[in-house]
């Protein structure tokens, strides 16, 4: 049973799928959507390559979504409350790749290979790194991380419900048949008889949002730029929140393909210390004109 308190709950969840291997699991329902068609959306591209969408300014209703059940959010996602963003922001339509990451840092950490991948395996101190030489580039923009309410904002794209949207459709998730395909998945050493688990898939291969962002629940969990604190929504701002000043760890938002479909709900919440790493954590860009 996953402990719904705990604000690192995945843990427990990546070492129960270990174990589990390829038992199949019961996804969430959640409302029919149409896909996007991402034709339909302006992209804007830097030199890298890097596609941003325009966020535009709103408000929406933070934390544990209209209709969900007592136990269905965890305490940190309480109470569900009204934020205001009040400019508009761009976001990039995926996750950082590799290709990108290469390109700043010219090196790459990441687990699953590939340009296409989502870059992994960087700490929240990597990815500042990265991001103050993106801005080296004086490209006319201010790179980083989105506040954790941008990234909500942008996730929900205007939807109230859990999972803003079709899950199969748009995330990659752990449903539990990894090891049944051999598929998806890499042998793992550290897990019991070896077993197969889901591995990070090539960005943009699942259907985006209503605003034409990809992969924001699954695939990769992402950092973002606020400090972690578990009854900060008791007393947040109604505009433009960006977190406590100061906290133990970084707010981790997105699930990813190693966690059960519930984990990827636009709402939950987990943290990290500054230098953990694994295999899939990475994240997303935001940025702004200077």
């Amino acid at each position: 049973m996953v402990d719904h308190n705990d604000a690192r709950k995945w843990m427990s969840v990546w070492a129960l799928g270990f174990a589990i291997g390829a038992c199949g699991v019961a996804v969430p329902a959640s409302a029919p959507r149409s896909p996007q068609d991402a034709s339909a959306v302006t992209y804007r591209t830097n030199e890298l390559g890097m596609e941003f969408v325009t966020v535009p300014p709103g408000e929406f209703q933070m934390g544990c979504s209209e209709g969900a059940k007592p136990n269905e959010c965890s305490k940190d996602e309480k109470p569900r409350h009204r934020v205001q963003i009040t400019k508009a922001f761009e976001i990039e339509k995926t996750e950082v790749t590799q290709k990108q990451w290469q390109a700043v840092m010219g090196s790459n950490p990441s687990a699953s290979k590939g340009d296409d991948h989502p870059v992994e395996q960087v700490t929240f101190q990597q990815v500042k790194e990265f991001l103050n030489k993106l801005n080296a580039r004086n490209d006319g923009f201010l790179y980083r991380l989105p506040t954790e309410a941008e990234w909500e904002y942008a996730a929900r794209a205007g939807t109230a419900d859990q999972y803003a949207g079709s899950l199969h459709d748009m995330a990659w998730y752990n449903d539990g048949q990894a090891a049944a395909r051999g598929s998806g998945a890499f042998q793992n050493e550290n897990s019991p008889v070896g077993l197969l688990v889901p591995k990070a898939h090539p960005v943009a291969t699942k259907s985006p949002n209503a605003w034409g962002i990809y992969d924001m629940r699954g695939n990769v969990a992402e950092w973002v730029e606020d400090f972690y604190d578990g009854n900060y929504y008791s007393s947040s701002p109604a505009a433009d929140p960006k977190g406590p000043a100061t906290g133990d760890g970084h707010v981790v938002r997105g699930g990813s393909f190693r966690v059960y479909p519930w984990l990827t709900r636009v709402s939950l919440r987990t943290m990290f210390a500054e230098g953990y790493e694994f295999e899939d954590l990475g994240f997303r860009v935001a940025r702004e004109k200077r």
